[in-house]
């Protein structure tokens, strides 16, 4: 079964399209140097040493919550669970939902397109 790929060039567009939809979201590694007692830790899926940051966008694409300081070994899901944790910045309106990639279990506030 084929997907359809909506490439969205324009705000109006995607809120026709994604009604309902606030942001988007997703992990990316940051190289860093660690003490060599710490590298197993920082070591991501690649074999890298790097630290993992959330990074969450508002629709014009402007940074509207960044989590730092994850190990490199600590998953997109892990990291998005603690900031969800957290009790102060970010949190999801009712009945509202962010885009993420398939590192990201679907659940009512996070849709994967794929």
């Amino acid at each position: 079964m084929g997907r359809k790929l909506i490439v969205l060039n324009n705000y109006k567009l995607a809120r026709k399209n994604f009604k309902n939809c606030i942001g988007a979201l997703d992990g990316t590694h940051i190289p860093v140097t660690v003490s060599t007692e710490d590298r197993p830790r920082y070591r991501n899926r690649k074999g890298d040493i790097s630290t993992n940051v959330l990074g969450v966008c508002d629709p014009y694409l402007k940074f509207i919550y960044v989590l730092s300081g994850w190990e490199g070994s600590a998953s997109d899901s892990r990291v998005l669970r603690e900031a969800l944790a957290r009790d102060n910045l970010f949190q999801v309106p009712s009945d509202k939902y962010y885009l993420v990639d398939v590192e990201y279990a679907n659940e009512p506030d996070f849709e994967a397109l794929y």
